[in-house]
């Protein structure tokens, strides 16, 4: 098939600038929704046009979905196929190893990477995949063929459980496409050794995004106390611990993940200076702070509190408590670093949200660094709304 083949989809009068500027998503309002273009099955590649004829590019297609287009190409010669993806594999990889010495990033980040729809992260031989769109998910295929010829993976994990794909219609399944998986994987951050579960932990098995935040808490951490609350594997409070922090503490609902992070602080051998607990951590902090305790650091890194946007208003009520019962616990002079993965959620309104939480407890802070993700986590220029995490690392009175 040449791209000639591509069925063309027209976009409605006017509706063309933001995609002919660079604009990687044509919303459904934005199509002629014809019955032609209705009847394409989800994931079409098609050749995007204007209304005036003028090409734009080639494109995944899902008439059933919101964002209804997605430009993989500007040129609308383009064939989409695996030596296509392979090359944009390539060059994320590319970047990747500029950025890390060893194969333990996210190796692909959806639109900023070229190949929107598709998240990869690495973990050694092991590959964990995200189809998150229909035209990724019929493009399965080349994906698969282009991710072995690029990283030679003895393992590919499908995590195919996002919340995104039941917007493109698609079932949520996870699976071994490629080789075999038994267990937890090893890897390696900030020179600290971890595990991550890629079959039934949150999201691929570990959070690479915080890959920089915790080096810097790491490099703060020495001598102190800290609590990591929603701790997960232990991302936060081992690399701390084996920075030198005296005492690191996580909290987490799930077993299998504080089993991880147990794991991870005897194989840097901090497990004398580390404790993980099962809590609910607005329970677990109410608790502490009516015992009294404090601590001179306290991580508070939450799963995401506004998944659509009309969760907006309770999610920040919730990122506002966060802050107060944080900051309950934080010693004189000590530090909260607060996140917000929810993409959902604007920096200022999560800055706002933090600092109402901080009067309500009756500290005064200073912002240190607001931050968002680690490198291997780019962001599309014209896709500021892909910059989801978003952090600050404050000092409390």
């Amino acid at each position: 098939m040449t791209a000639a083949d591509y069925p063309v989809v027209s976009l409605a009068p006017g509706a063309h600038k933001r995609a002919e500027q660079g604009h990687p998503w044509v919303y459904s309002n934005e199509i002629r929704m014809d019955r032609a273009a209705k009847s394409l099955p989800a994931g079409s590649l098609v050749r995007l046009v204007a209304a005036s004829g003028k090409a734009l590019g080639v494109a995944t297609f899902n008439p059933h979905a919101l964002v209804a287009a997605r430009l993989l190409d500007r040129d609308p010669g383009r064939v989409v196929d695996r030596a296509f993806i392979a090359a944009r594999l390539e060059a994320a990889v590319a970047l990747r190893r500029r950025l890390y010495p060893e194969p333990f990033y996210r190796a692909v980040h959806a639109e900023a990477d070229g190949l929107p729809g598709l998240v990869v992260d690495r973990f050694g031989d092991v590959v964990v995949a995200q189809l998150n769109t229909a035209g990724m998910a019929r493009l399965e295929g080349e994906v698969l063929a282009a991710l072995g010829a690029v990283l030679e993976p003895r393992t590919v994990v499908l995590r195919n459980d996002g919340t995104g794909r039941r917007l493109e219609g698609l079932a949520e399944e996870v699976r071994v496409a490629v080789g075999a998986l038994d267990g937890a994987v090893d890897l390696v951050e900030n020179g600290t050794r971890f595990f991550a579960d890629p079959l039934a932990g949150q999201k691929t098995g570990w959070f690479y995004d915080q890959r920089e935040n915790r080096r810097t808490l790491a490099a703060l951490a020495q001598g102190c106390r800290l609590l990591d609350l929603y701790g997960f594997a232990g991302g936060f409070a081992v690399t701390a611990a084996k920075a030198g922090a005296r005492e690191a503490i996580g909290i987490d609902r799930s077993e299998t993940a504080l089993d991880l992070a147990g794991r991870a602080a005897a194989a840097n051998g901090v497990a004398s200076r580390c404790r993980f607990a099962r809590a609910e951590a607005f329970a677990e902090l109410e608790r502490l702070a009516s015992a009294g305790e404090s601590f001179d650091i306290v991580v508070a890194d939450p799963p995401a509190f506004v998944k659509s946007k009309k969760d907006l208003g309770s999610g920040l009520r919730g990122y506002r408590k966060l802050a107060r019962l944080a900051a309950s616990v934080v010693a004189p002079s000590g530090l909260l670093f607060i996140a917000s993965c929810s993409h959902n959620v604007g920096v200022t309104d999560f800055a706002e949200a933090v600092r109402r939480g901080l009067t309500d407890a009756g500290r005064s802070a200073r912002i240190l660094q607001s931050a968002g993700a680690a490198p291997d986590h780019p962001v599309h220029p014209f896709l500021p709304e892909s910059a989801y995490l978003k952090s600050e690392l404050l000092a409390l009175d």
